[in-house]
């Protein structure tokens, strides 16, 4: 609330479950977290439900930019600079209420040509639209997951060339 950012943890898994997800909610909830305000992800299964269940109060956000690649991937070329900007006009209002008409008018012109889209951004509406609870300010810092996509980007220049880690500690964290 006082605007600190603070890394409590990174977690290693096989695989992103919501089995895992609920160990990493858990952990934190045992570590003394008592409650998140807004919870910022990507496209993960299992994420939102294991927030919710060990953080019910929690707003859940889905990263807008994740959800834009996504529906990229049904679009030609010749349509994506339409699209995009259409898209555009819905995350960048200033309102919810202005997102809603913006997102009536996209699904009417490209309703039809390209309903994957349309049901993609109907299915997951409340998670993409969270942001609009909190100031204009700090929105673009709640609907991207970029944040985090910077940290693992320098994680990454760290460890690409290890191949082994000694003190691998198989804890879950």
């Amino acid at each position: 609330m006082s605007g600190h950012k603070e890394i409590l943890g990174i977690w290693i898994g096989e695989n992103e479950s919501a089995r895992f997800w609920l160990g990493v909610c858990n952990d934190l909830k045992n570590r003394g977290v008592q409650d998140i305000l807004i919870a910022c992800k990507d496209g993960r299964s299992g994420f939102s439900e294991a927030i919710s269940t060990v953080f019910p109060q929690t707003d859940i956000q889905l990263c807008i930019i994740h959800q834009i690649r996504s529906s990229m991937k049904y679009v030609s070329y010749k349509e994506q600079k339409g699209i995009m900007a259409d898209l555009k006009k819905i995350y960048q209002a200033l309102t919810l209420e202005e997102a809603e008409l913006e997102f009536s008018k996209f699904k009417e012109k490209w309703g039809k040509k390209h309903p994957i889209i349309i049901k993609s951004w109907e299915t997951n509406w409340l998670e993409l639209t969270a942001y609009f609870s909190y100031p204009a300010e700090i929105r673009r810092l709640i609907y991207t997951t970029n944040t985090i996509e910077g940290y693992h980007r320098q994680l990454r220049k760290v460890t690409k060339t290890k191949t082994a880690y000694p003190t691998d500690v198989h804890s879950g964290r």
